[in-house]
C-alpha cells in the first residue's frame, strides 16, 4: 500500500501545470526551492563539494506528499459522497382509504436527513433541491490552517542518521489549506407501489482550494550544507502557494425502499443505496469507487411526535477507504400548523483497521562534544486513529405552499474523526404531490 501511495505522488511531481487538478496542486504545497530540479525539494549544491542534498529529503517529501494527497482524496470524496441527502420519502405521507382514496397520513412533513419507515404512497412523487455548504477546519482533529509534516534526511552510507552530522537536519513544513465545497442536490423519489419508493439523486459539486506551505531547515549542525536559495544568499526557508477549483457532477445515488410493515402507529422498512463513481476523484468531487449501503429503518408515531432509527452497513469501494456501520436515531415534531422541527444524530463506525496509515516517528541522534542528542521526528501531526464519525443534525421544514416546505438545517461534528466542517449548514425546497 505505501508503495502505492508514494507511486502516486512520484507520477504528480511530473503532471504538467496547463492540466493540474486539485490533487496535483495539493502536491505542490510539497515542492519547494525552484530551480527547476524535477523533484520536491531543491536545495543548492554544497559550495564545497558541488553536490546536491536535496534529493536526500525527495523520499520523505515524497511520502509527506503522498499521505496528505491520498488522505484528502478519501476523506473529501467520503465527505462529498455522504453528504446527507433528503430524505427519500420526506412532506406528506399519503395511503388508501377503504375506498380506496388517496389520504393523507402522517401530520409533519418528516425528518430532514434520516429515514422514515412510511412510503410515499403509490404514484407519489416527492422533489427535493438541497444547498449544502460545508467549510472544512480539521482532519482527526488537527486543524487544516496549521497542519505540519517533517522531513528527516536519507542515510546516505547505512550507519545511521548522524553521521555526518549534517544527515540530522530536518526539514519541517507547515501548511495552511483552506478548503471548501458547495452542493446543489436535486432529489426526485417516486412511489411505484403503497410500499415501494424508487428516488435517485445527482449532486452538482463545487470545491475551492486555496493554500500555502513553508518549509524551515532545522539544522543540527553548523554550519550546514543544506540550504534553499544561493550560496551566495543562503535561505533556510522557502514558501508554496497553490489555489483552485473544480465543477461538476458529483457521486450519483439511486435508492430504493421497501416497507416491511406500515400502519398507522409506525412502520419499518430496508432501504438500498447505491452511490456510483461519476464524480472525478482527482478533482475532490467524488469517493473514487462505488459505495452500496443498506439500512434497517425504524419509526414510531405518537400523535405530532415520530421518533426513528437507522441502522445498516456501508461499502465503500474506494482503495484506501473502509467500510463502516452506519446508524441514526433522531424524531421530527410537528410544532404548529405547517411547521416541523427535526433532530438526528447521524454517525458512521469504521469497520477494521484503517487502510491509510502514516508512518511511525523517527529517531534522530548526535553527537555534540562529549554527550549524544537524540530527537524524535513525527512525519506528520495529524494523528493515527480511526475514522469513526458523528454529525448532529438541527433542522425545521416550514410549509409555505399546498404541498411545498422550506428547509433549513445545520449539521454540527461530534467528534474528531476525518474530515470535518466546522459547521456545515444546507438549505433547501421539497415539494410532494
Amino acid at each position: 500500500m505505501r508503495y502505492a501511495v508514494l507511486g502516486l505522488a512520484l507520477s504528480l511531481t511530473t503532471v504538467p501545470a496547463a492540466a493540474q487538478s486539485l490533487r496535483d496542486k495539493v502536491s505542490d504545497l510539497f515542492s519547494f526551492g525552484g530551480g527547476g530540479c524535477g523533484v520536491p525539494i531543491c536545495l543548492d549544491p554544497d559550495p564545497l563539494t558541488g553536490g546536491g542534498h536535496g534529493a536526500h529529503y525527495n523520499p520523505a517529501a515524497l511520502e509527506g506528499g503522498a499521505d496528505l494527497i491520498a488522505f484528502l482524496t478519501n476523506a473529501i470524496g467520503i465527505s462529498v459522497s455522504n453528504i446527507p441527502l433528503s430524505a427519500a420519502s420526506g412532506g406528506a405521507i399519503w395511503g388508501r382509504s377503504p375506498e380506496g382514496l388517496p389520504v393523507r397520513t402522517a401530520t409533519s412533513s418528516g425528518p430532514i436527513f434520516a429515514e422514515r419507515g412510511q412510503t410515499l404512497g403509490r404514484g407519489r412523487v416527492l422533489f427535493a433541491a438541497n444547498f449544502s455548504r460545508l467549510d472544512y477546519r480539521s482532519i482527526r482533529g488537527a486543524p487544516l490552517s496549521d497542519l505540519v509534516f517533517s522531513f528527516t534526511h536519507q542515510d546516505t552510507d547505512d550507519d545511521g542518521l548522524s553521521n555526518p552530522v549534517f544527515e540530522s537536519d530536518v526539514i519541517e513544513m507547515r501548511a495552511n489549506l483552506n478548503l471548501n465545497v458547495t452542493a446543489v442536490t436535486p432529489v426526485l423519489s417516486y412511489g411505484l407501489t403503497d410500499r415501494i419508493d424508487l428516488s435517485v439523486a445527482v449532486p452538482l459539486i463545487r470545491t475551492e482550494l486555496s493554500a500555502t506551505s513553508e518549509a524551515q531547515i532545522i539544522p543540527f549542525s553548523n554550519p550546514t550544507p543544506h540550504h534553499f536559495g544561493t550560496g551566495a544568499n543562503p535561505l533556510l526557508r522557502a514558501t508554496s502557494e497553490v489555489s483552485g477549483s473544480a465543477t461538476g457532477i458529483g457521486d450519483v445515488a439511486v435508492r430504493a425502499k421497501a416497507a416491511l410493515v406500515s400502519n398507522q402507529g409506525g412502520a419499518f422498512a430496508i432501504l438500498g443505496d447505491v452511490r456510483f463513481a461519476t464524480g472525478k476523484d482527482e478533482d475532490f468531487l467524488g469517493a473514487g469507487g462505488t459505495t452500496f449501503s443498506v439500512m434497517g429503518i425504524g419509526s414510531l408515531r405518537r400523535g405530532a411526535f415520530s421518533p426513528h432509527i437507522n441502522a445498516g452497513f456501508i461499502h465503500r469501494g474506494g482503495e484506501f477507504q473502509n467500510d463502516a456501520i452506519l446508524a441514526t436515531v433522531g424524531f421530527d415534531h410537528l410544532l404548529g400548523p405547517g411547521a416541523t422541527l427535526a433532530v438526528e444524530v447521524i454517525t458512521s463506525w469504521q469497520v477494521g483497521e484503517t487502510k491509510l496509515t502514516f508512518p511511525d516517528p523517527i529517531v534522530v541522534s548526535a553527537q555534540v562534544g562529549t554527550a549524544s542528542s537524540v530527537r524524535v521526528v513525527r512525519p506528520t501531526s495529524i494523528a493515527d486513529r480511526r475514522d469513526d464519525l458523528a454529525l448532529g443534525s438541527i433542522g425545521t421544514k416550514l410549509a409555505i405552499g399546498t404541498g411545498l416546505n422550506w428547509i433549513a438545517n445545520a449539521l454540527v461534528p461530534l467528534r474528531q474523526g476525518g474530515l470535518q466542517p466546522h459547521l456545515a449548514w444546507t438549505m433547501g425546497l421539497e415539494y410532494s404531490f
